[in-house]
């Protein structure tokens, strides 16, 4: 299907997916599909002992998520996924006061079942969804206080193609990017990673300032698909 340079890929996001966690989000993106959930576990790593709560994330691409066999990994992570899995867990704590989700760590584990561009930017926009829905319901079970709640977070990838600004790269459009960008904004509207390269050649400021209005507007977009999916599974 065509669509515009400045126009998102039909985003689905299905809650409570799969019933044994705390919270689960099935996010598909265009042809990409990953599945978040959150765990809480009565503990805490101890640089956060006596200090408040965590939240991390884990992140993996399962076997058939590509034409070519992802392989999985055995014993020492990859550094790509040890990348990706830590810019979430960054991403994901901007939106939550550590200090008042108690004693315990929030695990948000996404797992690619299918993958075609903006895998990382799927999973920190379907990884909020399942932290908040995991964590509105610790709160309504009377365990964390509401003040733990602090802003959405949600990411898109922007790139320059063939000379046109593009919103939201899928893999076609990502292999032929002369730049390429990921960024990630809480609902204020202020940026909290922004990971840029000139793959092909560089850019100008002004083409810097383009992108990143590009992506204010996707993500502001995305927001209203967080708000939406939170809502249905918080009515349930």
């Amino acid at each position: 299907m065509q669509r515009a340079p400045d126009a998102l890929r039909p985003v689905t996001i299905t809650t409570d997916w799969s019933s044994a966690p705390l919270a689960s989000v099935l996010i598909e993106w265009g042809r990409t599909r990953v599945l978040c959930t959150a765990l809480a576990e009565d503990e805490v790593p101890p640089f956060r002992k006596d200090k408040g709560g965590w939240l991390t994330a884990e992140y993996g691409m399962l076997p058939g998520s590509t034409p070519r066999r992802v392989k999985r990994p055995i014993g020492k992570q990859d550094g790509r996924q040890t990348e990706i899995q830590r810019l979430i867990g960054r991403a994901l704590r901007a939106g939550f006061d550590l200090d008042r989700l108690g004693a315990r760590t929030l695990w948000i584990d996404c797992d690619v079942l299918e993958a075609d561009g903006g895998t990382r930017t799927a999973s920190i926009t379907g990884g909020y969804v399942a932290a908040r829905i995991a964590v509105e319901r610790l709160i309504a079970a009377g365990e964390i206080e509401p003040a733990a709640l602090l802003t959405p977070i949600a990411a898109v990838s922007v790139g320059l193609v063939d000379g046109t600004s593009w919103l939201d790269l899928d893999y076609p459009l990502d292999s032929r990017a002369d730049v390429d960008m990921n960024v990630v904004m809480d609902g204020a509207g202020r940026f909290i990673e922004v990971q840029g390269t000139g793959e092909r050649r560089a850019m100008s400021r002004d083409e810097l300032d383009a992108l990143l209005s590009l992506a204010e507007g996707g993500i502001r977009q995305l927001f209203a698909h967080q708000d939406q999916a939170i809502a249905r599974a918080l009515a349930r």
